[in-house]
């Protein structure tokens, strides 16, 4: 299978009330994603947690609708960034 993209990320301003986001790039586990929560005011990072500030669910078929969605436990709050990113083992599987 090739990828058509090289879309690695995607970020989101928090609101308070949204607690869904589109991941619009192909992601093959749940843990092949990283959220990261940036504090917009000061710029610090915070690397949240799988199962705990948030959850994942895929679309079966990531050859026809690659990607899925994030749900936070809690809103990320006004004045903050959700940074959602694919994050994967750069090695080669096959030896050419």
């Amino acid at each position: 299978m090739t990828i058509s993209t090289t879309a690695i990320r995607v970020d989101y301003v928090g609101n308070g009330l949204t607690t869904a986001f589109a991941v619009p790039f192909a992601v093959f586990a749940p843990t092949h994603i990283e959220v990261i929560e940036r504090v917009v005011a000061t710029g610090a990072e915070t690397v949240l947690t799988y199962g705990t500030h948030y959850g994942v669910s895929l679309n079966p078929d990531q050859n026809t609708a690659p990607g899925g969605s994030v749900t936070a436990t809690t809103a990320p709050a006004a004045g903050t960034q959700w940074t959602i990113r694919r994050v994967t083992s750069q090695t080669q599987d096959t030896d050419y």
